[in-house]
């Protein structure tokens, strides 16, 4: 099984938006394009990519099983199907590269850490009686 990082990714959305994908989806539909428009772009495209590798795998892996032979017409769907494969991981792999890093400059920053009080003064001396001379 295919690990999904699409599903990883929209995790790190919602956790930065604070709301479910749907709800962000439906939000997003009437409002101009924006950053979480893009990012939620981002995520359907590796998500496309995510189950174009998984059907290209599965069609591969029948088109080569061990008790199936393979014909001179199988050739050509092999390759094709390789080739596709091999498509939808480069695709998965440069969206899931691009999503991450703007969804990593994205990330709340952190709070300045606090400040340490200030140190008390120190208490004023008491009058000394002054020496006459």
């Amino acid at each position: 099984m295919l690990h999904s990082t699409s599903t990883d990714i929209a995790g790190r959305i919602e956790d930065l938006y604070g709301a479910p994908l749907a709800d962000l989806k439906a939000h997003v539909r009437d409002q101009p394009l924006d950053m979480l428009s893009a990012l939620l772009g981002m995520h359907d495209d590796l998500a496309l990519a995510e189950r174009s590798i998984g059907f290209h795998r599965d069609r591969l892996a029948r088109l080569i099983h061990p008790e199936r032979q393979i014909g001179p017409h199988d050739v050509s769907h092999l390759l094709d199907g390789t080739r596709r494969l091999a498509e939808a991981v480069a695709v998965h792999e440069v969206q899931a590269k691009t999503v991450v890093a703007v969804l990593q400059s994205l990330a709340p920053i952190p709070a300045p850490a606090a400040p340490s009080p200030p140190v008390p003064a120190p208490p004023l001396a008491a009058p000394s009686p002054a020496h006459s001379r």
